[in-house]
């Protein structure tokens, strides 16, 4: 499967959005991940559908839109308006965590389903059969700039071999500290989509630049 980097808008300089986004199209990313939080799931509050709409306007990427938010399924169709290629639901955070996954894909979008780091791996797995995209958190979900939880390497290798087993092309993203230097362990551990923020827009054209030379890397082995 290819190698995808996703930098994460959670991290960007909302004065230069579109400025930083056009720097990391060029730079060759591919997806643009978006974090939606409730205050609710998660502690904090980010963006919502109108910002997704708005980025929709002007850009190509593939929007990957990332809910934590309680009872997702409400705001689905939403997103899926505004422009959301993917769309991402915790595990957490569905009543009906099937009927969510369903809806998403009644609207044309690919659904993701995500776990937090204290949710066990094997509880996805009766769901790998409805989804395009897993996503294992390797920090709490609701802040930016976390510190890469190590036991995460273990819960990836988990998600990949449950994902072989099942015969199905699923999507493993990771999302949560990666860096330059703990990429390729991530991508090692089965990983092929990665979330990254603060290691791209802190400077977006070098460290961007950089991890996809990186993921390309790892790819061609």
């Amino acid at each position: 499967m290819e190698n995808i980097l996703a930098p994460s808008i959670l991290a960007a300089d909302i004065m230069r959005l579109g400025e930083q986004i056009r720097e990391i199209t060029d730079a060759g990313a591919k997806y643009l991940h978006i974090d939606v939080m409730d205050g609710t799931f998660v502690p904090s509050l980010s963006y919502g559908v109108c910002v997704v709409e708005s980025i929709r306007k002007s850009c190509g990427l593939v929007l990957d839109v990332h809910l934590m938010i309680v009872e997702p399924i409400r705001y689905v169709e939403a997103f899926a308006k505004a422009g959301a290629d993917i769309i991402t639901v915790h595990l957490e955070a569905c009543v009906d965590v099937g009927e969510t996954i369903a809806q998403i894909h009644r609207l044309g979008c690919r659904a993701g389903l995500s776990i937090k780091p204290g949710t066990p791996v094997e509880e996805v797995g009766r769901y790998l059969g409805q989804i395009e995209l897993l996503l294992v958190m390797s920090v709490e979900p609701g802040f930016g700039g976390q510190k890469f939880f190590p036991e995460s390497i273990e819960r990836i290798q988990t998600a990949r071999r449950m994902i072989g087993q099942g015969g199905r092309d699923i999507d493993l993203e990771v999302d949560g500290g990666i860096t330059q230097e703990n990429v390729r362990e991530v991508l090692r551990a089965g990983a092929n989509v990665i979330v990254a923020g603060s290691a791209v827009f802190r400077d977006p054209g070098p460290d961007s630049r950089a991890l996809m030379e990186i993921l390309r890397k790892e790819q061609e082995g």
